[in-house]
């Protein structure tokens, strides 16, 4: 599939809640078991980037036509294991015909760019155990998967496996391994 040229990125603002909502449902919609309930589950969403920004972060959209297709937020992590400065990555999220087409990638280098910028050792994450396509795409990011997984409690009884990429300034850069 051709990658796709035509799209801005930009922050989000409390209105794009539900733009996001509708890509988060569709994604659920694609595995069995996933339950999309906005209001049990994501009431972040009535005021996203204002969520994102009291945790320190950012959330972004990409565009393309006046259409919302994709979303990845950045904010430090609250794991109590994480190095100090150590940063997360959540809502990533990217429509069905926009996948594939360098939207996630794009949306990464930007989370990435603020993350080295900030100085942080690393970016974790979390993702459900079904999303095998998602985790591929973090690992040609250069996340690693550690540990086991863990159980959410939620009404999809969703188990997620922990990625981390380190940042450290020796390693190889990560935006090489993306371009392959």
């Amino acid at each position: 599939m051709a990658e796709l040229t035509d799209f801005l990125i930009r922050p989000a603002d409390d209105a794009d809640g539900d733009a996001i909502a509708v890509l988060i449902a569709a994604a659920f919609a694609e595995y069995e078991g996933c339950v999309f309930d906005r209001a049990a589950e994501f009431p972040e969403l009535d005021a996203i980037a204002s969520h994102f920004a009291a945790r320190g972060g950012t959330i972004w959209v990409a565009e393309a036509d006046g259409e919302v297709i994709g979303s990845f937020a950045l904010a430090p992590t609250r794991d109590a294991d994480a190095p100090a400065g150590g940063m997360e990555i959540f809502k990533v999220y990217v429509a069905r015909t926009a996948r594939r087409r360098g939207v996630a990638r794009a949306l990464f280098e930007r989370a990435l760019t603020q993350a080295q910028a900030a100085g942080a050792p690393e970016i974790r994450l979390w993702t459900d155990t079904r999303f095998t396509d998602a985790h591929r795409f973090y690992e040609r990011c250069g996340f690693h998967r550690h540990g086991e997984a863990r159980e959410c409690h939620d009404l999809s009884a969703t188990w997620e496996y922990s990625y981390r990429l380190s940042l450290n300034p020796a390693a190889p850069s990560r935006l090489a391994r993306i371009e392959s």
